[in-house]
């Protein structure tokens, strides 16, 4: 049995120019992360992303009345083409101005977006007639719109439309679920430990 070494053993050994004997010193083991752990990470922290995103749109949704439209014509062309995603905001017809890119609500009609061309005092003092162009079109909308609120488009995303409907898909939904619920049973599976290496008690 060999007896333990201290540093000051060791000290000496050093200045000595007497190697110690490194088969005495225990390697310290090493964990080392496979490259599925590093892609599951990963992807959990995307969905983890993409579910703070989800929480941030319902709170500004309710909070601030920000929600999302798609476009799927090309009359706001080249400002916000076909297949475009915007985020708009309601706000009162006081706070409408000329040049604003707004979506008009039609009664038994799809909503319209276009540019606001001009401003009028409505029949109300909360309602202002206002008359829109899209861009793309050479000529203004047919009539004229009598609003008390309408949404304002605030930015755009240019091209995600077609992903945003893909993935309403049923198909599409549950193939999303089952991957998320499989991740996540993978990621807080129990393991068993790590073998020691071998020679270490």
């Amino acid at each position: 049995m060999s007896t333990p070494m201290t540093r000051r053993d060791l000290r000496e050994r050093m200045e000595s120019g007497e190697a110690p004997a490194m088969a005495s010193v225990p390697p310290s083991p090493r964990r080392r992360r496979g490259i599925g752990r590093m892609l599951g990470d990963v992807l959990l922290w995307i969905a983890a992303l993409g579910g703070a995103v989800c929480i941030v749109l319902v709170i500004l949704a309710v909070t601030a009345q920000i929600t999302l439209i798609m476009f799927r014509t090309g009359s706001m062309s080249p400002t916000i083409p076909a297949g475009s995603v915007a985020v708009v905001q309601h706000v009162p017809a006081s706070a409408i101005e000329v040049g604003d890119v707004v979506t008009v609500d039609r009664e038994g009609e799809l909503p319209i977006t276009h540019r606001v061309t001009s401003v009028a005092d409505g029949p109300t003092a909360e309602q202002r007639v206002i008359t829109m162009r899209g861009d793309a079109n050479a000529a203004e909308d047919p009539f004229p719109y009598t609003v008390s609120s309408v949404r304002i488009v605030l930015f755009s995303v240019p091209a995600v439309a077609t992903l945003i409907v893909g993935m309403g898909n049923p198909v599409v939904l549950g193939a999303l679920t089952a991957a998320a619920t499989l991740l996540v049973v993978w990621a807080f599976w129990p393991r068993s430990p790590r073998r020691r290496e071998r020679g270490v008690t």
